[in-house]
């Protein structure tokens, strides 16, 4: 069963500081790092309908297709499947539960302040870790922007 989760955080930033911050290869590593120490993604581009790996040091994790993408405003993901060794993996029964699974993270622009937003769908199993560590990892992306 999957649990769509929401979560914000207000930022002192401009959108292209959170933008960078969120999307910008070592803080990434350092925010995603609340996670998984040592995640990363490999991404040929940005653009929608592309295919981003979200990957741990042993370059296992899932890969996704870019659904949506307004730099500085919205990244939407859909996670497709596992990742071993790099390589993108069939899709099994357990896979097939979670498949087509979104990811969105949205920048809302407020006076003098801005507005990060996630949502997430998560299985069930994953709901506790996920409650627990995405506020965790969304005040590493906002000490990053402020500093």
């Amino acid at each position: 069963m999957i649990k769509r989760l929401q979560f914000s955080i207000d930022i002192k930033a401009d959108k292209v500081t959170i933008w960078k911050t969120l999307w910008g290869d070592k803080n990434y590593r350092d925010w995603a790092g609340i996670f998984f120490e040592g995640s990363y993604y490999v991404a040929d581009n940005w653009d929608a309908g592309s295919t981003i790996y979200f990957l741990a040091p042993d370059k296992s994790g899932i890969y996704s297709v870019i659904e949506k993408h307004l730099p500085n405003e919205l990244i939407e993901f859909r996670h497709v499947g596992n990742v071993m060794d790099g390589k993108e993996q069939p899709l099994d029964d357990e896979t097939k539960k979670w498949s087509g699974a979104t990811e969105i993270y949205k920048v809302l622009e407020e006076k003098g302040t801005n507005t990060l937003k996630v949502e997430i769908d998560v299985m069930n199993e994953h709901l506790e870790f996920m409650t627990n560590t995405f506020p965790k990892a969304l005040k590493k992306v906002k000490t990053i922007c402020e500093s």
